[in-house]
């Protein structure tokens, strides 16, 4: 959060702003009032309002799609925006073209005017067919240099084909990406195109191409167009048939994980396989449990790149079938889980492609690891080397708890749980808290790739949206170096980010400058309740805040001092909604290396302006050092305190002092329905 504006805003109680509409929740919560951020509102339209977010549209990409890189956490598409329902053309390049995040059912047969459009998608879309009936006819979509985090599912994409096959004069891909990352392409049906299918170029990474139908098509699948050595891309579960070429061909991939792919040439059709699998330039190719049925030419490699051929099947079948190099390990990026390759035609044919009901298909659930205890160890000792890997082995929906077991180290990445993995423990393994750190350095203000900034919310370097979260024994971190960055707008740098209910942080670090924790809700009509226990929280501004109802509980609040060595902040910032509880420290010690009466303990956060909010913190039986000032809190964005809801109870040291009208206290009969238990509402916090 930023420091107070200069120009104050006049108090009109209970008058209501409306959330942003197609902005994600922590982005909305980090409102434009106090971030000083124009989040770019949206209208609504009946279409929008009437749309509601189906279940699939939480799922997130497996495989290299999954894996953070280039500052996107995994790929999850359109999910935190609104879903829009469309038919026609226009309403599908409106969206699509959107800077807002969206999800977009396509709802009927739209026909691309003229004949072999590409839509350019940007960033943060899912475009998927409602059922059976979503067709894009006679073109397809484009993702340009840094679009990233789009999902393309459940579609048909067809006839652009315009009488001469390998046609330069029209080149009409299906999907073509240039420079994009984090893009997920599942369970659709690519097929008569007047050039490629999919094609991947210019260094576009992080790509995942599951469950798909490719057929009837000269060209099916290329990847690469570049010199250089970057492409990261799994591709797994796809039934490609009545193709000629690049099925796929694979030019300079870094990582090319190729796995349970159906290739099938069947006779006397009119187009014949030239070759399968191709390995060329410098790609790094492992080839996995996939069936080759009638291809000429199943796998080739050039003399340069490598091809590590594992548990493949090869029926009718003729020419070149090579293999050599050395690879990698992909279970050193994701999970997965191997069909065998005599079982395809019948998986495949089923699956693939369009679904009614989307859906996890029975073959896919078996991708994410079930195990109870999941290892994350650096040397590669454990399961996975990132946590974030790890996140993404959990089940989706996963019914019990999931622990994940973090080796000594320090892991400099990002993590995020999603909203559909509850139930799961992330914990250090070490002797000390110190010993296992998870940390990155972005900050409000920090370009994203492809444009624009994170913004507080999306600053986190643990980011948790799923109930029922444990985080223990570890350090959580981000060292944004402020003094180094100047030239930011926006310095605000979450450590942890919480968007749950029945979060459990116990015995951790947390530790940041400005805004540090963030304990938000999924939304602002959600309850979230956050414990914090026998932790350390080290801040200088906003440092504890958000709107959960949260304690901190016999923990210990460290003050630091500002980037320049000033002493100056504030503890808290609740922005709680009316009716529900804030941010309640208990039992705990305010103690830092800090100047004598330079840190308030809180001020209220009306996020976005909003007048309806009644920010709250009490501070009870806790010590305080000289720290604090005498009148701990104040008023902010021309909010005053004195009209939400800040009290003491029982506070002990040089930071404490008497009631007065710029110090409330409770009463006794006050605390008596201000404890801990009042927080948490019947929720017992327990290990597991």
């Amino acid at each position: 959060m930023s420091e107070p504006r200069s120009k104050a805003r006049p108090r009109h109680r209970r008058s209501r702003t409306a959330l942003a509409v197609g902005v994600p929740l922590a982005l909305t919560a980090a409102g434009t009032l106090a971030y000083g951020t124009d989040l770019g509102v949206l209208g609504s339209t009946a279409q929008e309002a009437s749309a509601a977010a189906p279940a699939w549209a939480a799922d997130t990409a497996d495989g290299f799609a999954s894996v953070n890189a280039l500052g996107q956490n995994g790929t999850y598409g359109g999910r935190d925006g609104k879903t829009v329902t469309v038919k026609t053309l226009a309403e599908l390049e409106k969206y699509a073209t959107a800077t807002e995040p969206y999800v977009i059912v396509v709802a009927g047969t739209i026909t691309m005017n003229p004949v072999g459009k590409e839509i350019k998608v940007k960033s943060d879309k899912t475009i998927v067919g409602a059922g059976t009936s979503g067709h894009i006819v006679g073109g397809g979509f484009f993702l340009g240099q840094g679009v990233h985090n789009v999902i393309i599912r459940n579609l048909t994409i067809r006839d652009a084909y315009q009488g001469v096959w390998n046609d330069k004069d029209h080149d009409f891909d299906a999907i073509q990406m240039d420079g994009a990352h984090h893009v997920w392409i599942d369970h659709n049906d690519l097929r008569h195109m007047a050039d490629g299918l999919i094609d991947v170029r210019k260094d576009s990474t992080n790509v995942t191409v599951s469950w798909n139908r490719l057929s009837d098509n000269n060209k099916t699948f290329g990847i690469g167009w570049t010199e250089n050595v970057k492409t990261d891309i799994t591709i797994h579960h796809n039934w490609i048939r009545e193709t000629e070429q690049r099925n796929p061909s694979t030019d300079n991939a870094a990582h090319a994980h190729l796995y349970n792919n159906f290739l099938e040439d069947a006779p006397g059709t009119g187009i014949k396989s030239s070759y399968g699998n191709y390995s060329r330039g410098a790609t790094k190719m492992v080839l996995e449990n996939s069936l080759f049925q009638g291809v000429k030419n199943p796998v080739i490699k050039d003399s340069g790149a490598a091809v590590v051929q594992r548990g493949n099947s090869f029926s009718g079948t003729s020419g070149r079938n090579e293999s050599g190099g050395t690879a990698f390990d992909p279970k050193a990026y994701y999970p997965y889980t191997l069909d065998k390759a005599t079982d395809l035609p019948s998986i495949l044919k089923s699956g693939a492609g369009p679904r009614a009901s989307i859906g996890t298909t029975a073959a896919a659930s078996t991708r994410a690891a079930a195990a109870t205890t999941l290892t994350v160890a650096k040397d590669g000792s454990g399961q996975y080397t990132t946590v974030q890997a790890a996140v993404n082995a959990v089940p989706a929906n996963n019914p019990s708890r999931v622990v994940i077991a973090v080796k000594p180290g320090t892991y400099r990445e990002l993590v995020k749980v999603p909203s559909n993995k509850p139930h799961v423990t992330i914990q250090g393994t070490g002797g000390s808290r110190k010993d296992t750190t998870i940390v990155y350095n972005n900050a409000s203000g920090t370009p994203k790739p492809g444009g624009g900034t994170y913004g507080t919310g999306g600053s986190a370097t643990v980011a948790v949206e799923a109930d029922d979260f444990q985080a223990r024994n570890l350090t959580i971190s981000n060292d944004f170096d402020e003094k180094a960055n100047q030239q930011l707008s926006g310095h605000q740098a979450v450590a942890l980010r919480t968007a749950a209910d029945k979060v459990f942080l116990d015995g951790i670090i947390v530790s940041g400058d400005q805004d540090t924790l963030l304990l938000d809700t999924a939304s602002k009509d959600r309850l979230g309740r956050v414990y914090v226990g026998n932790s350390y929280v080290i801040g200088n501004v906003d440092f504890i805040f958000g709107r959960a109802t949260a304690v901190v509980d016999r923990s210990v609040i460290t003050l630091k001092k500002r980037w320049n060595g000033t002493s100056a902040g504030y503890i808290t910032a609740p922005s709680t909604a009316a009716n529900r509880k804030g941010i309640l420290i208990a039992n705990s010690t305010v103690n830092g290396d800090v100047s004598a009466g330079s840190f308030y303990l809180g001020r209220p956060w009306h996020a976005g302006g909003d007048a309806s909010l009644d920010p709250q913190t009490t501070v009870r039986n806790t010590s305080l050092s000289s720290a604090v000032k005498s009148t701990p809190w104040t008023d902010m964005s021309g909010f005053s305190w004195k009209d939400d809801r800040f009290a003491e109870y029982k506070n002990s040291g040089a930071g404490a002092g008497p009631a007065n009208s710029n110090r409330p206290h409770l009463t006794d009969a006050q605390a008596a329905n201000q404890e801990v238990a009042d927080w948490l509402a019947g929720w017992a916090p327990s290990a597991s």
